[in-house]
């Protein structure tokens, strides 16, 4: 028996929104039309798709495996809707990037600006997350331009790579290594407090990477979710860190942070676009794209 599109796409709201209410109110749909439609939907495949109790609903393995294939169908329907607007021009449309924190904050602000100069028609939806956060955006279709801060091994992602990234220890201006006249002992860093990314973020894995090939474990570490985070924490001086150049400017400017060389220890990173295999490249993320080379 064919699938039921529309109790299909009933049944992935429900469960990517945990609740028959939530969904209800996503799909503009009555609550119990969209449970009778589910409960439909599970008798005609002859099992059931949802764990049911009083803290919401959970997918059963069986309404894993098809939430899988129904998300991809759905990002081939919004993708085939998108790219026949975008195939009368870059006069309207839509256009989602995804970028790592870094990325987003501080590298394509520019870009976006001279985008929607060029192309006001296009609506621009930018998604700021740490680096395995954007590649499943991409996995899952949910956008069209994906840049992150570190490599991902996925067989189902096309990475290439985009810019060059200088990494740097900030520290504050009251620090002791920030008088010091000649390139610190970059294992001095094993006896602060190392103020770092949360897992999964690109900038976290690059320092911890360069660190351990040079024997560098600091004792204690904090980890705290973004970099303006990280920044005005180091400039209270608890602690010290290693960031993007581009992210630091500002506060150096100010005189709240002081950059430090590190002897015989220079971090780079390259910053990677993404592309999920198969994925169909509209005229905007085209023309978005050529902006990124300038």
């Amino acid at each position: 028996m064919p699938l039921n599109l529309h109790l299909l796409r009933l049944f992935t709201t429900v469960a990517q929104s945990g609740s028959f209410s939530k969904a209800a109110e996503i799909l503009l749909l009555s609550q119990p039309s969209i449970s009778k439609g589910v409960r439909d939907f599970e008798l005609q495949l002859g099992c059931r798709l949802l764990d049911r109790s009083p803290r919401g609903v959970k997918p059963t393995r069986e309404g894993q495996a098809l939430m899988r294939h129904a998300e991809a169908l759905f990002a081939a329907e919004r993708s085939a809707e998108e790219e026949l607007r975008a195939l009368r021009g870059l006069d309207s449309g839509l256009l989602r990037i995804g970028a790592s924190t870094t990325i987003a904050t501080y590298l394509i602000p520019d870009v976006l600006g001279a985008f929607h100069a060029a192309h006001p028609g296009i609506d621009l939806h930018l998604v700021s997350a740490n680096t395995r956060d954007i590649a499943d955006l991409m996995l899952r279709h949910e956008i069209e331009i994906a840049l992150v801060e570190g490599p991902v091994d996925d067989d189902n992602l096309a990475s290439e790579p985009w810019q060059t990234d200088v990494m740097e220890l900030i520290v504050s201006p009251h620090h002791p290594f920030a008088s010091a006249e000649s390139p610190i002992d970059p294992k001095l860093i094993n006896n602060e407090i190392l103020v770092i990314r949360e897992p999964g973020s690109g900038s976290r894995e690059v320092v911890a990477q360069a660190l351990a090939a040079h024997g560098i474990e600091p004792s204690r570490t904090l980890e705290i979710g973004s970099t303006e985070a990280i920044k005005n924490t180091v400039a209270a001086t608890l602690g010290v860190s290693i960031v993007s150049r581009s992210a630091t400017q500002d506060q150096l400017a100010l005189g709240r942070l002081k950059t430090v060389p590190m002897k015989d220890l220079h971090i780079e990173r390259t910053l990677w676009k993404l592309k999920a295999v198969g994925q169909i490249t509209m005229p905007a993320a085209i023309a978005f794209e050529r902006l990124l080379q300038k």
